[in-house]
C-alpha cells in the first residue's frame, strides 16, 4: 500500500510538472549551463547530428529567414554554398528574397507590427530605429544567450574583436545582434574608370577630385552624347564611398545609420552634417557635374546591374563608383578595342582621401522577439551560430566546397580553370555561379582568404591604400540610448532623413538651387529639431 502511495505522489508530482513545463512554453527560454543542451556542438557539425555528420537522426530545424538581394547577383536556392550549409546544418530555411533598396523598411514593418516577421533577419543591425525597437523588446538580447553561439564567441576571440563586439551594445549593456567579423577591413571598391582613355589621351591617373572632373569633362568633349560618370544601384553607393573626402557621410548608407548626423573624427563628436557647410561644398561639386552633364542623370532611380555593365562597355560612361569584382564582367561585354577598366585608390577632397567608413565589425544576424518563442529557440541559435561562423562554413560562405571550386595545395587555395578563366573574374563569377561572397551570408571575413579571389592589380592596391593614412576610418560609436530616448531618436529620424532625401535629390538635379534655397533648406530641417536630434546622439555617445 505504502508503493502504491509513493507511486501515485510520483505520478502527480510529473504530472505537475509536465502543466508548469506547458505554462512556460511561450516564454523565451533561458540559457542552459554549459553541457545540458540536447543540441551538440556547433563546431561538430549539426544538432544531433549523426557521426557522419549528416544531421539524418534528426528532422532538420525549419526556419524563415528574411535575405537582402543585390541585383549584381540574385539569389539562387539552389547555390551549392545554400545547399551545402542547409544539408551540413541540417536546417531547412523558407528564403524570403527582398530587394536591397526595399529590405531596411521591410525589416523595419516586420519589427515593428511583429507580424509576418521571420524567425531570422540577416544582413542588419541595431543602429538608428532598430536600437529603438530592440530597447522596447522587438528583438531578441542576442548577447544574454552567449552559451549558445560558441562558434561566433570562439571567432571573437580567435581575430581579437571583443572590444569591437562590446562596442554594439546599447544602453541596458545587451548586445542584439551578431555582427559579421572582419580580420582587417579592406578596400573593396571605388572609382572605377577606363585607364584606356587616360593611356589615349595621356592623362595621369586621378588623385583629387578636380582630377577626376576635369578627366570627366575631357571624355564629354569628345563623346558629347555620353554621361561619363554613371551610378551603380542609386545613388547610394556613390555617396557613401565620396561623402567622406569631404568629411561627412549621409544619406540611407550613413556609418552612424541617422541618415543627417555625420561623426568629427579630429574632436570625436557628432555634428549635424546634413546642414553642415561640408555638405553644401559637396553638393556644389555634384551638382556642377550634373548641370554639365557629366553625371548619369538615370542615378536618382536604381540602375541595374546589366543596365549599368552596358553603359560602360558601350562607352555611354566611362567612370563609376562600383566593385573591383564587377570590372572583368564589364570588360568581357564590352567591343571596344582595347577597353579597359581599372580601380583607383580613394581621391582627395577637402577633408582628405577617405573612402567608405568601416569597422572589423558589420551587419549581422538578428532574431525577432517572436522568434523566442519557439519551442526549440535553443536549437534555432545553435544552428544559426554554425551555419555562419563555425571556421567551416565561414570557408564555404568565401570559396565554396572543397574538391569543387577549389582545392588545396599546402596553404594554397587554388581554384579550377573553370573559375580562373571566367569572364567575370573569379570574385564575382563565384558570388553569380555559387553563392560564394555575399556580404548577405558570409559572416566571417578573413583578409588573406578574400585576397585568393583577386590579382595581383587588386593586391597591389590595397597596399597602397594600407600605406596611406586612414582612408578607411572607423564607424562612429553608436549612442547608448535608453528605450524612451531610442523611441523619440527614431521618432525624429523619420521626418527629417524624408526631408533630407527629398531637398538632396532635388539640389543635385537643379530643381532647387544650393545657393538661393539653402536658407529655406536649413529652416525645414531645423523645424524638424534636427539640432536636438544631433545632441541627443552627443549626450549618448
Amino acid at each position: 500500500m505504502k508503493r502504491g502511495k509513493q507511486a501515485l505522489a510520483w505520478v502527480l508530482s510529473l504530472c505537475l510538472a509536465c502543466v508548469l513545463s506547458s505554462c512556460t512554453g511561450n516564454q523565451a527560454p533561458q540559457p542552459k549551463p554549459a553541457g545540458t543542451s540536447s543540441v551538440t556542438d556547433p563546431k561538430q557539425g549539426n544538432a544531433n547530428a549523426s557521426k557522419e555528420g549528416n544531421g539524418k537522426s534528426e528532422k532538420p530545424v525549419k526556419m524563415s529567414m528574411y535575405y537582402s538581394d543585390n541585383a549584381t547577383f540574385p539569389f539562387k536556392e539552389d547555390w551549392l554554398t545554400v545547399q551545402t550549409i542547409e544539408k551540413k546544418y541540417n536546417a531547412d530555411i523558407k528564403w524570403e528574397i527582398i530587394p536591397i533598396a526595399d529590405y531596411s523598411t521591410k525589416v523595419s514593418l516586420a519589427l515593428n507590427t511583429g507580424t509576418n516577421a521571420p524567425d531570422v533577419i540577416l544582413y542588419s543591425r541595431t543602429t538608428g530605429e532598430n536600437a529603438s525597437l530592440a530597447l522596447n523588446g522587438a528583438i531578441v538580447p542576442i548577447s544574454d544567450y552567449s552559451k549558445w553561439t560558441p562558434s561566433f564567441n570562439e571567432t571573437v576571440k580567435k581575430l581579437g574583436l571583443q572590444e569591437d563586439v562590446d562596442m554594439l551594445n546599447l544602453k541596458d549593456g545587451k548586445r542584439y545582434y551578431l555582427p559579421s567579423l572582419y580580420d582587417l577591413p579592406f578596400y573593396d571598391g571605388g572609382l572605377i574608370l577606363r585607364d584606356d582613355y587616360l593611356a589615349k589621351k595621356g592623362l595621369q591617373d586621378p588623385v583629387t577630385y578636380e582630377d577626376l572632373y576635369e578627366i570627366l569633362k575631357s571624355y564629354k568633349q569628345d563623346n558629347p552624347s555620353s554621361y561619363p560618370l554613371t551610378i551603380l544601384s542609386g545613388p547610394r553607393v556613390l555617396y557613401r564611398m565620396t561623402m567622406p573626402a569631404w568629411g561627412i557621410s549621409l544619406h540611407k548608407n550613413s556609418s552612424s545609420g541617422s541618415n543627417v548626423l555625420s561623426w568629427d573624427y579630429g574632436k570625436k563628436e557628432y555634428f549635424a552634417g546634413a546642414v553642415s557647410e561640408k555638405y553644401r561644398e559637396y553638393m556644389r561639386f555634384f551638382t556642377k557635374l550634373y548641370k554639365e552633364g557629366l553625371l548619369d542623370p538615370e542615378m536618382a532611380d536604381p540602375i541595374d546591374a546589366d543596365k549599368w555593365n552596358q553603359k560602360l562597355a558601350t562607352g555611354a560612361s566611362m567612370a563609376t563608383y562600383a566593385y573591383y569584382d564587377q570590372i572583368g564582367g564589364v570588360e568581357a561585354a564590352s567591343e571596344i578595342k582595347g577597353f579597359s577598366l581599372n580601380m583607383y585608390p580613394a581621391l582627395e577632397g577637402p577633408a582628405g582621401a577617405h573612402h567608405q567608413p568601416k569597422s572589423k565589425t558589420g551587419t549581422g544576424i538578428l532574431f525577432p522577439s517572436a522568434t523566442a518563442k519557439r519551442d526549440d529557440f535553443e536549437r534555432v541559435v545553435r544552428t544559426v551560430d554554425a551555419m555562419f561562423f563555425s571556421e567551416e562554413a565561414a570557408k564555404i560562405w568565401c570559396i565554396g566546397v572543397e574538391g569543387k571550386t577549389y582545392t588545396m595545395n599546402g596553404d594554397e587555395i587554388v581554384y579550377p580553370e573553370e573559375i580562373t578563366t571566367a569572364k567575370d573574374g573569379v570574385y564575382k563569377y563565384m558570388q553569380i555561379q555559387y553563392g560564394a561572397g555575399s556580404d548577405v551570408t558570409q559572416k566571417v571575413w578573413i583578409n588573406k582568404r578574400e585576397m585568393s579571389k583577386y590579382d595581383d592589380n587588386y593586391r597591389a592596391i590595397n597596399e597602397k591604400i594600407n600605406k596611406m593614412k586612414d582612408v578607411i576610418q572607423y564607424i562612429p560609436p553608436t549612442p547608448l540610448f535608453d528605450d524612451l530616448t531610442a523611441e523619440e531618436a527614431a521618432s525624429l529620424q523619420t521626418p527629417l532623413a524624408d526631408a533630407f532625401e527629398r531637398w538632396n535629390d532635388a539640389f543635385l538635379t537643379g530643381a532647387k538651387s544650393i545657393e538661393g534655397d539653402w536658407d529655406t533648406y536649413v529652416a525645414e530641417m531645423e523645424t524638424l529639431k534636427i539640432r536636438e536630434f544631433c545632441r541627443m546622439y552627443n549626450d549618448n555617445k
